[in-house]
């Protein structure tokens, strides 16, 4: 049974951190220097009493809005965040309430990154084939700028908070979802983590490291390892491309468009040159809201289709790679 895309939406906060404020902050970078760097001018920012959740809620609102959808038929909420609302309840059983979906659907959380939609995806497509749903909300969330240490100047300049939502049906829609290719090496954990909060470290007694006065991490915030997370995308993405291409049947030249996680501009860049994808078939849209993790792919999803460089009839490949070690794609056949 097929799994389709029926439509996609997404929201973030309207106050964001600009590259001035963060130059001003950081003399030794200027502004220009952060967008050669990461392609990223200003990315939103949730305020204090804005949780994951509320984003995902407004996301959600837009997509049955815009779109002419019933809540009724809704029988599946998955929400994807690694900044839930509480350690529990599920923030998707609190949606479920709040958005007025029925009481009969099924309602879970799952923990994932910048790989979460295409795993969000994968699972769709599985409840789907199961028929266990018929038409599944899925929702990305996260406000990751609130793991952010304020003197880590680095991860500033990158993350940014945002939600999606996406309907996926048995019936109709605007694009099928194809096979997946998914994988994992928790090897790499320790290379992107907030270590202390949860009940594995719960005390937040995490102090800052700095190296020649230049702050390097404090455990209670979020730490990446740039380099190692660099490496860990510029050895799996090809292969993660080749193998789902393989797995649909698909030639790599007939794929139209390639839409990757927007991790950063120069991350981008390398990849596309090192599998060989034209410029002309490769999306980017993080100028204006940066690395919104899960979310980075249905945004640009969107803003793809909004601007006609998706069309029908179009195979467009997905992937997302990250946090975890994890990583996924599939093709979307328009």
């Amino acid at each position: 049974m097929s799994a389709l895309i029926k439509a996609v939406e997404y929201y973030h906060p309207d106050t964001y951190l600009e590259n001035e404020q963060i130059s001003k902050e950081n003399p030794e970078w200027s502004v220009e220097k952060i967008s050669a760097k990461t392609g990223i001018y200003k990315r939103p920012v949730a305020a204090e009493s804005i949780s994951s959740g509320d984003l995902a809620y407004k996301a959600a609102e837009k997509l049955f809005a815009e779109n002419e959808i019933s809540k009724d038929n809704i029988d599946f909420l998955l929400f994807c965040t690694q900044s839930p609302d509480y350690f529990l309840p599920t923030t998707a059983c609190v949606l479920q309430d709040k958005l007025g979906l029925p009481t009969k659907l099924g309602a879970i959380d799952f923990n994932l990154g910048c790989s979460g939609y295409i795993y969000g995806l994968s699972i769709a497509q599985g409840l789907i084939s199961s028929q266990a749903a018929k038409n599944i909300l899925f929702l990305t969330g996260e406000t990751y700028t609130k793991f952010i240490h304020p003197k880590d100047k680095s991860n500033k300049t990158i993350f940014g908070d945002a939600a999606s939502a996406t309907l996926i049906s048995n019936d109709d829609g605007m694009a099928e979802i194809g096979l997946f290719e998914l994988g994992t090496d928790g090897r790499g954990a320790e290379n992107l983590i907030v270590k202390n909060g949860a009940f594995k470290n719960r005390k937040l007694n995490g102090e800052d490291v700095s190296n020649e006065n230049e702050f390097l991490r404090n455990d209670n915030n979020l730490y990446m390892n740039g380099g190692e997370i660099f490496n860990f995308t510029a050895r799996s993405v090809p292969l993660l491309v080749k193998n789902t291409l393989f797995k649909n049947n698909v030639s790599f030249e007939e794929i139209d468009l390639f839409v990757f996680h927007q991790a950063n501009k120069y991350m981008l860049n390398f990849i596309r040159k090192k599998i060989g994808i034209p410029e002309e078939k490769f999306y980017y849209f993080l100028e204006n809201v940066g690395n919104t993790v899960s979310s980075t792919v249905p945004i640009a999803l969107k803003e793809a289709l909004n601007e006609g460089s998706i069309k029908k009839g179009y195979k467009v490949l997905i992937a997302g790679f990250g946090v975890g070690y994890s990583w996924g794609a599939t093709i979307l056949n328009f």
